[in-house]
């Protein structure tokens, strides 16, 4: 039996792991604090107050912005999880085939690829479409959720292909030589076992959804400002109050969210590992 390798307790070791996170939740921690400021003054403390919160609530522009980012958020991490989901299954499941590096390779182009390229080229797409087929009439919510979901399934593909690769295909095999059709097995069986890595593609391909400014200034319309517009627009005459308020709600939101995914991801992963437990002992 080999023995051990003693953990060496190094100070320099906490202090590095403590500059880190210093680095990178600093700025989100000041960022908070200065969201209850009296002061119109961003960087001015002048007390404690929460006007800037009812302030955020009564600004319509900022609040349409948030529901149409929502809204295009959930529409593009739903449809980028079903297209992900799919060419993950190709990609693991099929036998080779031919085209199958060149599939590859097109599925996974948008997470290299520049967003000033992709915002480009979508808008040079839209505009051929619309002067030839007359269809999209104008660039809005719907051109948006295209652009958006053509970079996002990518990242979706990834997170479930990975997750697919390090299945057993022995399980899904025996549930088909005891008669279970393919698709049966796959909502049963692979469905299931892959839940995780859907819920993380379908929160990255949110976030990422919420976030993009870049390939969304392209393929807009007047008649569609997504948050990261309407906020890139106001910081350009100053920062506001309200948009420190927002983002601290934003933080909220998300926080929120990640600790109930983790904690209903760490409920199915020990019920799962009960389950093998019982089925080992019984065997």
């Amino acid at each position: 039996m080999s023995t051990p390798i003693p953990q060496i307790k190094s100070p320099w070791r906490t202090l590095a792991l403590l500059l880190g996170f210093g680095f990178l939740y600093a700025p989100i921690l000041i960022l908070v604090f200065y969201s209850f400021n009296e002061s119109r003054l961003v960087t001015v403390w002048s007390g404690f107050s929460i006007k800037w919160y009812f302030e955020l609530f009564r600004d319509k522009q900022m609040m349409d912005g948030v529901m149409l980012s929502l809204t295009i958020g959930v529409m593009t991490a739903t449809m980028a999880v079903i297209i992900g989901t799919m060419a993950a299954f190709v990609l693991t499941r099929v036998g080779s085939f031919k085209g199958e590096t060149g599939f590859a390779f097109l599925i996974t182009a948008p997470m290299v690829m520049p967003e000033v390229i992709t915002g480009l080229a979508l808008l040079l797409l839209f505009v051929s479409l619309s002067d030839t087929f007359g269809w999209p009439a104008q660039r809005g919510v719907m051109t948006i959720w295209i652009a958006h979901v053509t970079f996002t399934a990518a990242y979706v593909t990834v997170i479930i292909r990975s997750r697919l690769r390090e299945l057993d295909q022995s399980i899904e095999e025996a549930a088909q030589d005891l008669g279970a059709t393919p698709i049966k097995v796959f909502f049963l069986i692979t469905l299931p076992s892959i839940a995780p890595a859907i819920a993380a593609g379908w929160l990255l391909g949110f976030t990422l959804s919420v976030d993009d400014l870049v390939i969304t200034s392209f393929v807009s319309g007047p008649n569609a400002t997504t948050l990261p517009m309407v906020v890139f627009s106001s910081v350009r005459l100053g920062v506001s109050p309200k948009i420190n308020a927002l983002a601290t709600l934003i933080i909220l939101v998300v926080s929120m969210a990640t600790f109930i995914t983790w904690w209903l991801m760490a409920k199915a992963e020990q019920r799962r590992k009960q389950e093998m437990a019982m089925v080992a002992k019984a065997n």
